[in-house]
């Protein structure tokens, strides 16, 4: 058989970042599609360094081992990176013993490498990776990641413990990922190693990864809250993550409790999590609102929505008290969260729209998880407003009443931010069977599954 040509891509494209290189080599090792990304995150050859990061060459390097891939240019600086897999999911994981239950574990070299961008890396091509031992059920794989929980410029475990997962869970059928921090590590102050437990319950051979059966989605939405502006925010419950120096917390939940009391005043606000970082710069905050409420039992809910905002802070302290400080982060995140959920009235915040796109582009049917652009307090034309931004077009009618008008996919496209722009050319440069729709507000994807 005439080896397949690589698909070319310029890392400079769009966004010009780390996303392109990740959501690439994942698409290339789920359908063993060879890829080259020359300028390799090309954009970022300021302040942040081009090329490959650790991070990313951790994740490929494991990608490389399950697939046997062939790769060229696999080393931290690299601007051209070649990758040439051979072998599909179920037989990789066979080749790596995982039926006889062998873990797997990836170490980046670094703990400014961030374990939670490597899970991004290897999570569509686990979801794809059932063996064939026997049973109905394929067996789980437990995977542990080592290098950093919170870094900057990619996403907390928090986020993806809170927001991601959860979401993935609750919109598609048979995703169940189990997950747990081991060791919290950050890229600022004295650093050390941090580590991460997976549990990744493959789909079962023969089966696509798809949207839940419409039984399972709401006809209409929880009945309305009211925010700040009148509008309809349909949030019931806001989950906050503090992950601060000590004598920030108390000033910090007073802040947040004022702020948010404002902007959306009949949600319940529960303080998920509450921890000392450890250091004076790391301080860092997380809202989530949802539109049901939530026990914290873990279990995603096929009627829960949930949007998040976080705030890294990365300005100097100086000589600000808690109080002024604890303030300063609040008023950030608590008005970041309302523009997102209130003004935007999206199905999903700004970073989750950019990470489904790879599983839409997967998935079989169609799919779509549009943001709303931000407009004046209200719903437009004073219509009521159902606090999911058009999700019951998007989740349950699809096809029916709008006309669908094909994207082109030269280039990248579509309503959202750049990185989502840049994911959808992705896919659709690697999966040819992909197609958009509206401005990238509906995905037919290919409906991949192995037997």
């Amino acid at each position: 058989m005439k080896p397949k040509k690589p698909i070319e891509l310029d890392g400079r494209t769009g966004e010009g970042g780390g996303q392109l290189v990740r959501i690439s080599v994942a698409l290339a090792a789920v359908t063993s599609q060879p890829i080259r990304i020359t300028h390799v995150r090309g954009n970022r050859s300021g302040g942040r360094g081009g090329g490959l990061k650790s991070q990313h060459v951790a994740g490929i390097k494991w990608l490389a081992e399950a697939t046997g891939a062939e790769v060229e240019g696999l080393s931290v600086g690299s601007h051209t990176l070649e990758f040439r897999p051979s072998l599909t999911p179920p037989q990789a994981l066979a080749s790596l013993g995982h039926k006889k239950g062998k873990p797997i574990t990836i170490d980046a070299d670094s703990p400014a490498a961030s374990t939670m961008l490597i899970f991004q890396a290897v999570l569509p091509y686990l979801l794809f990776a059932a063996t064939n031992d026997g049973g109905e059920t394929p067996t789980p794989i437990e995977l542990e990641i080592k290098g950093g929980t919170n870094v900057s410029f990619s996403l907390s475990y928090e986020y993806l413990d809170q927001v991601l997962l959860p979401t993935l869970e609750a919109r598609f059928a048979n995703v169940r990922v189990e997950r747990r921090l081991i060791q919290r590590s950050w890229s600022t102050g004295s650093t050390r190693m941090g580590s991460v437990w997976f549990r990744v319950h493959p789909l079962p051979l023969g089966q696509t990864l798809k949207l839940k059966d419409e039984g399972e989605e709401p006809k209409s939405s929880t009945p309305t809250t009211k925010a700040a502006d009148g509008s309809s925010a349909n949030i019931k419950q806001i989950d906050a993550s503090i992950l601060t120096p000590t004598a920030l917390h108390a000033p910090l939940q007073d802040a947040l409790a004022r702020d948010l009391d404002t902007l959306f005043p009949d949600a319940k606000l529960r303080f998920n999590v509450v921890e000392e970082s450890g250091h004076d710069a790391r301080m860092y905050v997380l809202l989530v609102a949802h539109n049901t409420d939530e026990d914290g039992g873990g279990e995603a809910k096929a009627s829960s929505r949930r949007w998040g905002r976080d705030y890294l802070y990365a300005n100097k302290r100086k000589n600000k008290s808690p109080t002024t400080l604890s303030s300063e982060i609040s008023r950030h995140v608590s008005k970041d969260l309302y523009k997102e959920v209130v003004m935007r009235r999206g199905a999903v915040d700004e970073h989750l729209q950019d990470q489904l796109v790879i599983f839409q582009a997967l998935a079989e049917g169609q799919t779509s998880f549009p943001r709303g652009d931000e407009g004046p307090e209200g719903p437009p034309g004073g219509e009521e407003d159902d606090g999911v931004g058009g999700v019951n077009a998007a989740l349950g009618d699809l096809g029916l009443k709008k006309r669908m008008r094909k994207d082109k996919t030269a280039e990248p496209f579509g309503d959202g931010s750049m990185h989502t722009k840049t994911a959808r050319w992705v896919t659709s440069e690697i999966l040819p069977g992909v197609k958009w729709f509206n401005k990238g507000s509906v995905c037919e994807g290919v409906g991949i599954s192995f037997h």
